[in-house]
């Protein structure tokens, strides 16, 4: 039986309290995204067309489980404002359970130039800055009508907040919140004692506050994670301590946002939704793994940006012989990794993609980038088939990798 939660902190006068009364205290997801100029006073939305009981300001609700889809498998939707705002990224995040999107554009809805276009499922885009009062996000390319829940836009920095709604751990520097990353580790603010799993649901605000500890830090495959994410939840700017237990599980789609990991453990985060959809990795760190940082036992896609990963065996692993075997797909992008031994690993046998962009290695010997394997039934071993380039399956060409 799964031990019942007891959080206890030890920054100032210990005082103990329940997560229960954690959660009580977090701030409003509408408070926490003050920065997405989507949500601004004097914003709203529009589109193409809207599949029934679905609708354009669904986007712009800071709510995952509301959604626009187009009536067809194309369309768009835009965000507009009452007066001219400058804006240079965007953020999308797909509800789970429709279509795959396969091409997409991002336009200055005033003189329906493309500011920037791309495949697959998008994530963090980043464009030139440009004022205007109407960007829209086209979608010209997908397997089924696809599930816009939030179509987030920032003035500057990708998401990266220009304020901290608890404490800050200097993401101009660090990268911390999906800017470029550099390796330095932020401070704590504090600490937090975990008993037992933390469940999230909502928006979870850790303060950069380290929470600690869970488990017995090996690679038992037993221990329960120290945070589990319900679907559509969040979990941003915590650090977690060591040992970590099976770190942070995503019980659906979920974001994980600027949040670092003191030591892997067995895994970073676990994502296991079966329902589609993208769930996303925005900033943070990890360090000190021997295996895998992010597994994917799930389906859906896993966007990987603006992180930080310092000795792991791979930064991502697509499970080869969970008890059900599923098409899974990944996204890196903007992403510093030292002392690995692959960047992403894949089965091309059930149709896994991984698309990988704007990654810098320091390694001392080059690793694996993209490693293709054939997935077998649960009690078997993968395959491993060898390294991908520039294929249907690995995304990724050598100009999208920097050694240094």
């Amino acid at each position: 039986m799964r031990r019942s939660v007891a959080l206890r902190w030890t920054a100032g006068a210990a005082t103990a309290i329940t997560s229960a009364a954690i959660m009580l205290m977090l701030p409003t997801a509408q408070a926490m995204a003050a920065d997405n100029l989507s949500l601004a006073s004097n914003a709203g939305a529009d589109g193409s067309s809207k599949a029934s009981g679905t609708s354009y300001g669904n986007v712009r609700d800071a709510s995952t489980s509301t959604y626009w889809a187009p009536n067809a498998t194309t369309g768009y939707v835009s965000v507009k404002w009452s007066s001219a705002t400058t804006v240079s990224s965007a953020v999308i995040k797909q509800a789970s359970g429709g279509g795959t999107i396969s091409a997409w554009r991002v336009l200055n809805g005033d003189s329906g130039s493309v500011l920037t276009s791309g495949s697959g499922s998008p994530s963090t885009i980043n464009f030139t800055s440009t004022s205007l009062k109407k960007l829209t996000f086209e979608i010209t390319g997908a397997s089924a009508a696809p599930r816009i829940a939030e179509f987030e836009t920032y003035s500057s920095g990708g998401s990266n907040p220009t304020t901290s709604p608890t404490a800050s751990p200097t993401p101009s520097s660090t990268g911390g919140t999906g800017g470029t990353p550099t390796g330095a580790w932020p401070s704590s603010a504090g600490n937090v004692s975990v008993s037992g799993t933390i469940n999230v649901s909502g928006t979870y605000d850790g303060g950069m506050k380290t929470f600690c500890c869970i488990g017995d830090g090996s690679q038992s495959e037993s221990q329960d994670p120290m945070f589990s994410i319900a679907n559509g939840g969040t979990l941003q700017n915590v650090i977690i301590g060591s040992p970590a237990g099976d770190g942070v599980h995503c019980e659906g789609t979920c974001t994980i946002k600027n949040v670092w990991w003191n030591d892997i453990g067995e895994d970073a985060a676990t994502f296991k939704g079966t329902g589609g959809g993208t769930s996303y990795v925005i900033g943070g760190g990890a360090r000190a793994g021997s295996d895998k940082t992010f597994q994917h036992n799930g389906n859906g896609t896993v966007s990987i940006s603006g992180f930080y990963l310092s000795g792991a065996g791979k930064l991502y692993r697509a499970c080869g012989n969970c008890s059900s075997s599923y098409q899974r797909n990944v996204k890196i992008d903007n992403v510093l990794l030292s002392d690995i031994d692959m960047v992403a690993g894949i089965n091309t046998n059930w149709g896994d993609t991984a698309t990988i962009t704007r990654v810098t290695i320091t390694n001392s010997s080059s690793p694996v980038v993209c490693g293709q394997y054939k997935g077998v039934a649960k009690g078997s071993e993968p395959t491993y088939l060898g390294e991908g380039w520039n294929n249907t399956n690995c995304k990724v060409t050598q100009s999208d990798i920097t050694y240094k």
